[in-house]
């Protein structure tokens, strides 16, 4: 994607797995992974960067298409007045019908186009790694294309193109409600029979086998949109092509979908799941807002990553993730854009910060303990879970790792004179929110001085979607 390899790094101090170090030297071999990471080291022959040095970032669930939709579902549903009952009022549900009548009009072009232009909007904000939940399949009419998964490629060279690394979740839907409900209408884009979906995954696994920077791994939608015979298929699937890869679904991210699982199950859908399917560090459950507190603990034991996507959640109504208690019992979890109305990995943690502040009207909630800092807990947390969620061999700057880091801007006045954690502490809720300044994704620069170098081209290609969209 971009220029030669960089070969030899020097940064001034860096965060690697034990802390923030000084004088650090970074040796990456031809294979785009780190082949020494030197403390106290000399600078002598080696790239000098302008900044600390963080380790790229994972967002580990986004709709790339939904970037396109921002904007477009914020206006007051008709005859529903501000202080109307929530009955009466927009939710989630009304989003959706937005969303499905706007998901309608895309071609392939489209989607790959806006999905480039998320993706270098990711890779300019710090995510080098993106994990996009593929529920996209088949043309408006609902028929499969020529190449069945034509639109899962457009992601893979949307991917290409930005220069990110890229878990392909390619989902799984066939029902509109528990009990394998018939699909709506409108949903006749994401469905599969487990037999044409066998197919796709099949076709998908040739075509990201030994890819450096592409993993495959799989997503049932939700507990609503598949059977548990079809849910277990699915594992089973995946299983017999790696049975390291991950897995993915939405669970208990709105209140109704928790009524329903009662009303259909006896049971509360992360309780079900948990007596139901072997569920472990392969898996990441998004969402998963209406927890009750024997969730919280079992799903914190499972050693599964919780993916959260605060600005999207807040952005829907869903609700607010028990945060402080699952990550007071060593609970893990990392950080998603979702719809894409925020792009920014800080960000996303910041609204989680702050939505636990809001909730219990306190001040410093999710860290690891007295005298732990926001920041770093915050940034520790979603490196790690980010990678086990994305599959991905990164989250730290350490030999064998794949060499993604992010160069924060030295010079902005947010960061000004500030180290360790303290500076995490002001990258996360801070004012600054342009801090990345250089991004290098498997040993190469990406993005240099904030300038990515498809930018231009791909705001414009973007704009003319864009146009032709909102003529329609």
């Amino acid at each position: 994607m971009s220029t030669a390899p960089a070969a030899s790094l020097f940064a001034d101090c860096a965060l690697l797995p034990g802390g923030f170090a000084r004088n650090v030297r970074f040796e990456i071999a031809a294979d785009g992974r780190f082949a020494a990471v030197t403390a106290e080291a000399s600078p002598q022959g080696a790239e000098r960067l302008r900044g600390p040095v963080l380790p790229g970032l994972c967002n580990l669930h986004s709709h790339a298409f939904q970037r396109a939709m921002a904007g477009l579902a914020e206006r007051s549903a008709a005859g529903a007045p501000p202080a109307a009952p929530a009955a009466a009022t927009d939710s989630f549900w009304t989003w959706r019908q937005v969303m499905y009548r706007f998901l309608a009009a895309l071609t392939p072009e489209d989607i790959e186009i806006i999905a480039t232009q998320l993706y270098v909007e990711l890779v300019r904000h710090g995510y080098t790694t993106v994990a996009e939940f593929h529920y996209l399949h088949h043309d408006a009419s609902g028929q499969p294309y020529a190449q069945p998964a034509e639109l899962s490629l457009r992601i893979i060279e949307a991917a290409r193109t930005a220069g990110i690394a890229l878990t392909l979740l390619p989902v799984l839907y066939a029902h509109s409600g528990f009990g394998g409900a018939a699909p709506l209408a409108a949903q006749r884009r994401f469905l599969h029979d487990p037999d044409s979906y066998a197919r796709l995954v099949a076709e998908l696994h040739k075509r990201t086998r030994g890819q450096p920077l592409l993993r495959l791994g799989l997503a049932p939608h939700s507990l609503r949109a598949v059977t548990l015979d079809e849910l277990r298929a699915t594992v089973a699937l995946l299983d017999r092509l790696d049975d390291q890869a991950p897995i993915h679904l939405h669970i208990a991210e709105q209140q109704a979908e928790v009524t329903a699982c009662l009303q259909h199950t006896g049971a509360r859908p992360v309780q079900w799941l948990l007596e139901q399917v072997e569920v472990g560090p392969r898996f990441c459950l998004v969402h998963a807002t209406h927890l009750d507190d024997s969730e919280v603990d079992r799903l914190a034991r499972s050693g599964a990553v919780v993916g959260l996507c605060p600005t999207t959640e807040a952005n829907l109504g869903d609700g607010i993730f028990a945060g402080v208690r699952y990550l007071g019992r060593g609970g893990r979890l990392g950080v998603g854009s979702d719809s894409n109305v925020c792009v920014d990995p800080f960000e996303e943690l910041r609204v989680l910060e702050y939505s636990q502040r809001l909730l219990h009207q306190q001040r410093n909630m999710l860290v690891r303990g007295p005298g732990s800092s926001v920041g770093s807990t915050l940034l520790t947390a979603a490196l790690r879970g980010g990678a086990q969620a994305a599959g991905q061999p990164t989250s730290e700057l350490a030999v064998g790792r794949r060499a993604d880091l992010l160069v924060l801007d030295g010079e902005d006045a947010s960061l000004a004179d500030l180290g360790d954690d303290t500076l995490l502490d002001a990258a996360v809720l801070g004012p600054g929110r342009e801090l990345v300044r250089d991004v290098l994704i498997g040993g190469r620069w990406v993005v240099r001085d904030r300038h990515h170098r498809h930018a231009a081209t791909s705001r414009e290609r973007y704009r003319a979607v864009m146009r032709r969209l909102r003529a329609l």
